[in-house]
């Protein structure tokens, strides 16, 4: 059996149309890199056909289809586990790769035999660029972000050549698949939210880093920062930030944090009542959910 340079690792979770999207980018980029691959879908429970959809794909290898939804993480890894490439593409259902994006992940890593970890530069459906990779966590960050600094002193992603980073976003994230086993992959106990952030932690502790590569562009149909964002998304996001402190931080790093953080929402959600197109429920939710991370 040939080797695999690199495997396609698709997460989908009730999100059949994008879904497609994201396997038509997919297959255009098999023909055009240049690599042997595979394209693995896991479908985590979804009801409105999406595992058919990816079955009848022709760019589709295998697919995976759970009865009962899991995790981020633990759908991570059970995907990196099973693939047979040297490389693991993790990429959501929401992301939709541009042309030469999974060449310039790949010769990222290989030409930089300790980076674990590559990351594209994401843009939002209308082109503007968005933010995909930052410091870790930590007071410092909150701070930052109470003081309406954080894009200038926690954000990573800027510039046009491939640089070393803390973390990057695992929505088009290229990970070297001996790295991930090394560390025991991603912690399951990220439902979903900061389950990168703590495997790129988890890689620096081992010796290992991260690169951001803005030559690999693919096009985020984000949520979280959209007004329509189910509440149990804005508790998750709160919860797992606060899990990811407590683990590499400390209990009392993790409550100033917390405090740090609900202040930044509860400005924003006071701005919110007179400025147009805001939601002060929505800021207010996110305030609630970062005091009170284990309701």
């Amino acid at each position: 059996m040939a080797e695999v340079d690199l495997t396609y690792c698709v997460v989908n979770t009730e999100q059949r149309e994008l879904l497609v999207g994201c396997l038509d980018a997919v297959a255009r980029e098999r023909e055009a890199c240049g690599l042997t691959t595979e394209v693995l879908v896991l479908d985590n429970a979804s009801t409105d056909g999406s595992a058919g959809a990816a079955r009848n794909h022709l760019a589709v290898d295998d697919v995976i289809a759970l009865e009962q939804r899991a995790g981020k993480g633990e759908n991570d890894s059970a995907l990196l586990q099973r693939a047979r490439g040297r490389y693991g593409l993790l990429l959501n259902e929401d992301a939709v790769l541009q042309p030469g994006a999974t060449r310039a992940l790949y010769d990222a890593l290989e030409s930089d035999l300790r980076a674990g970890t590559a990351g594209a530069r994401l843009r939002r459906p209308g082109g503007e660029v968005q933010p995909s990779a930052w410091r870790f966590p930590g007071v410092f960050s909150a701070i930052a972000a109470a003081l309406w600094l954080h894009r200038l002193l926690t954000v990573q992603s800027r510039g046009n050549e491939t640089r070393r980073v803390d973390w990057a976003q695992s929505s088009a994230l290229l990970v070297r698949r001996a790295a991930a086993e090394e560390i025991g992959w991603f912690d399951p106990q990220f439902f979903v939210y900061s389950d990168e952030v703590d495997f790129c932690k988890r890689l620096r502790n081992a010796g290992w880093h991260t690169l951001w590569v803005p030559s690999a562009e693919a096009v985020h149909h984000e949520q979280l920062s959209t007004n329509t964002v189910p509440e149990p998304r804005i508790v998750e996001f709160s919860r797992n930030r606060d899990r990811y402190l407590r683990k590499h931080h400390g209990s009392v790093a993790a409550c100033v944090v917390r405090v740090l953080t609900a202040w930044t929402y509860a400005v924003r959600a006071a701005a919110a009542v007179v400025v147009p197109g805001h939601s002060p429920k929505r800021y207010w939710r996110h305030v609630t959910a970062t005091l009170r991370p284990g309701d």
